[in-house]
């Protein structure tokens, strides 16, 4: 349609900054009413959304669909709500695990959909492309029928009150920790989005074609499973906040590496699997901390609210990143901010701890 670069990278801002604004509530419903409820709506409005787009011949339409509708079926359908539910299955002690397992099983769909989307777009056109993934995303619908809330296994202390839902909020809004940890959160959801939106662009720009972005998002899939997992598994063993520093200042290096090598196939698969394994680590990471200062009877909704700062920054990550190729045809200034929320997600988790201000038996 001859669109800019700044009318699709809104559209994926405000999708992103609508699953963020959306994600505390969808995860007190999943709190309240159980996760199977919330999937499934959300699996349905996914697939509403995908067709929707399909159709798309306006800025307006496309803004409807791949923004306001899919946005909050991902509030539904996505990490903060179906972790939760991993988390109050798993034991404390191997919590962290298996919110990393989780989170590896969606990496995995990342690789095997990334190419076959590819695949779709050069062979039926990307409306027909959008028509058949939103087939395969109506699969959430039964899927999310198999969901069940986990029998309690942890017998409350006698005499002991339950917290009610505005006590916890209470609790949580005095609790700093809890904020810089969601200042933290704003740097992964900026640098994510970015590169995940607008680096096959960059690639593009520097005389790559299409299927080399794919390849370098598909690798980032694909080893994701290798970093959400390892990250689980060191969660469960070493302070999660400075597994947090660690993995910022990592991505802040292999940016700077990125920027100052030579720009070949090779190093942009290398950057796609270094990325790859810093991606989503910081999930199951974060997850864990709130489960851990909070417990697991509002994790959902708690989960939600440090997830909206995350979606702040990717509303800025993808939408920022248009306007400034827009504007001076390249992304330079986009990466300079990348570099300085890198420094700036080290220091703020120098103030995050995981004491436990509630326990799981509340």
């Amino acid at each position: 349609y001859g669109w800019g670069h700044h009318i699709f990278s809104f559209a994926i801002a405000m999708q992103n900054l609508i699953w963020g604004a959306a994600q505390p509530f969808t995860g007190a419903i999943a709190d309240k009413y159980g996760t199977k409820k919330v999937v499934m709506t959300g699996g349905l409005f996914y697939a509403i959304g995908l067709v929707l787009m399909a159709f798309s011949s306006t800025s307006l339409l496309l803004n409807l669909s791949l923004g306001l509708i899919i946005g909050l079926a991902l509030s539904a359908t996505s990490f903060t709500v179906l972790l939760s539910a991993v988390g109050r299955a798993a034991p404390p002690e191997k919590r962290s695990m298996v919110m990393g397992i989780a989170s590896a099983a969606g990496s995995f769909g990342q690789f095997i959909m990334l190419p076959s989307t590819l695949l779709l777009l050069k062979t039926i056109g990307w409306s027909s492309a959008l028509l058949v993934s939103a087939f395969a995303i109506a699969f959430i619908v039964p899927l999310a029928w198999l969901l069940k809330s986990p029998a309690s296994t942890t017998p409350k202390a006698l005499n002991q009150p339950s917290l009610s839902f505005k006590q916890v909020l209470h609790i949580a809004r005095k609790h700093k920790p809890f904020w810089w940890l969601s200042l933290g959160f704003l740097v992964c959801g900026f640098q994510v989005v970015f590169l995940g939106v607008h680096l096959p662009g960059y690639l593009i720009d520097h005389g790559f074609d299409a299927t080399t972005g794919t390849v370098f998002l598909a690798l980032i899939g694909l080893f994701n499973i290798i970093g959400t997992y390892g990250a689980g598994w060191l969660g469960d063993r070493y302070s999660k906040p400075k597994l947090l520093m660690l993995l910022y200042g990592l991505r802040g290096i292999a940016i700077i590496a990125f920027l100052l090598l030579p720009l070949s196939t090779l190093t942009v698969y290398a950057f796609g699997i270094i990325m790859g394994l810093l991606w989503l680590s910081t999930v199951p990471l974060t997850n864990g901390i709130v489960a851990n200062m909070f417990g697991v009877k509002y994790l959902s909704m708690l989960s939600g609210i440090v997830f909206f700062t995350h979606q702040i920054g990717s509303f800025f990550g993808g939408w920022l990143g248009g306007v400034n190729h827009d504007l001076a045809g390249n992304y330079n200034m986009i990466w300079l901010a990348c570099l300085v929320l890198s420094v700036f997600g080290v220091v703020i988790h120098l103030f995050v701890n995981e004491e436990a201000i509630i326990h799981d038996e509340y």
